[in-house]
This record gives C-alpha cells, sequence and structure tokens, in this order.
C-alpha cells in the first residue's frame, strides 16, 4: 500500500464522488461525501478529500464557522497574512467567519 492509498480509499467516512459542484474553486481533484443529509439540521457536515497536491483558492466562510477534522494524510493549512501550517491527522482548525484562508493536500 502507498502512503495515499488508505486516504484515497476512505480512512474513516467514504471517500464520495467528484466534487464537480466545487471544482471551480480547486486546484486538483477533490471528492465530497455529505455526512448530515438531515434538511431540518442547519450545519454542514461533509468529508472533503484531497489527492495529493490538490488544494482549494483562498475563500472565506460567512455566517458560521469551517471545522476542519484532519482524518488522514498530511497538508497544508493558511489563513491570510500567516504562515502556513503543516496539518497531519489528528489537528483540527477552526476558522472564524470571515477569515480569507485556504487548505489542501501535500
Amino acid at each position: 500500500m502507498t502512503k495515499h492509498d488508505a486516504v484515497k480509499n476512505g480512512v474513516i467516512f467514504p471517500i464520495g464522488e467528484k466534487n464537480e459542484t466545487y471544482a471551480q474553486f480547486f486546484i486538483g481533484q477533490s471528492y465530497l461525501q455529505s455526512l448530515v443529509t438531515d434538511s431540518d439540521i442547519n450545519v454542514g457536515v461533509a468529508n472533503v478529500t484531497f489527492e495529493p497536491g490538490c488544494r482549494n483558492n483562498w475563500h472565506i466562510h460567512h455566517d458560521g464557522y469551517q471545522i476542519l477534522l484532519v482524518t488522514g494524510g498530511e497538508g497544508w493549512y493558511q489563513e491570510e497574512g500567516k504562515d502556513a501550517q503543516f496539518l497531519q491527522a489528528g489537528d483540527i482548525i477552526v476558522t472564524h467567519d470571515g477569515v480569507k484562508h485556504w487548505h489542501g493536500a501535500t
């Protein structure tokens, strides 16, 4: 098994389908699997898997937070004006409302 096989095959949650809906916001291939599908719950919870080298563009979340739970692999997270942070399985990142940032896989 190669270093990335465990992530590619789904570490904890299913990898989902190719993330075509949001592909315009990514450099490289990502996959998306919604984890909470109850329309009465007003929070998005999803497993987003990044192929090696995939990252998203600089972006801002409004009206809430983004919580990243790194379940496998390695990657990077950076907020505007700060140094990039190396990420590995077990890391948790909380991005506050209005903070410009990006994240992706090594």
